[in-house]
């Protein structure tokens, strides 16, 4: 005997299952800053090439020579670095190793100019409290006691984010997702 049920009537047993469109979870604070942490060791090496190739092709024979030219040229490497990574795959090595992926807040691949935007807000990171450095005349010890406090407090960013992302994320209009398996 079939008992008729009612058919928008949703089972109290059941489930919840995400709306189609919801992006996946948000990585943990740790998670996204231990991939920032590998992603320094692969920098270390992009960076020694891409010094390499400059004094090389500049024939520098001091490391004061073309130093503003040098830092520009490092700066510009690794900004293809990344946005080459994020426009194409969504993911450096080390994002893939830690599972984790960028994207647009809507959950679409990054273009060219976000991705460009990311990396540029990206170094809000580091440059605030280098900044100060000769500005204010601090001491080498200042300057690090100043940038690991900003790092704690740019890093902190994350928690008051109603979705967990950094605040070069929402002002680049991108997010950091989990990647499944």
């Amino acid at each position: 005997m079939n008992v008729p049920t009612a058919p928008n009537v949703p089972d109290p047993l059941a489930t919840p299952q995400p709306p189609a469109n919801a992006l996946p979870a948000t990585p943990s604070i740790r998670r996204r800053l231990a991939t920032m942490l590998y992603e320094g060791v692969i920098l270390f090496g992009v960076v020694f090439l891409a010094g390499y190739l400059f004094s090389t092709l500049t024939q520098q024979r001091n490391g004061l020579t073309h130093h503003n030219l040098l830092a520009a040229w490092i700066g510009f490497v690794v900004g293809l670095y990344f946005v080459w990574f994020w426009t194409h795959s969504g993911q450096t090595l080390p994002m893939k190793t830690w599972r984790l992926r960028v994207v647009a807040a809507n959950g679409t691949p990054l273009s060219t100019p976000r991705a460009i935007a990311r990396y540029v807000l990206a170094w809000l990171w580091f440059l605030p409290p280098l900044a100060l450095h000769p500005l204010l005349g601090l001491s080498v010890p200042h300057t690090l006691l100043i940038a690991a406090a900003w790092f704690v407090l740019w890093a902190a960013t994350g928690r008051l984010d109603a979705n967990r992302q950094f605040l070069h994320d929402r002002l680049a209009g991108t997010r950091i997702i989990a990647v499944a398996g």
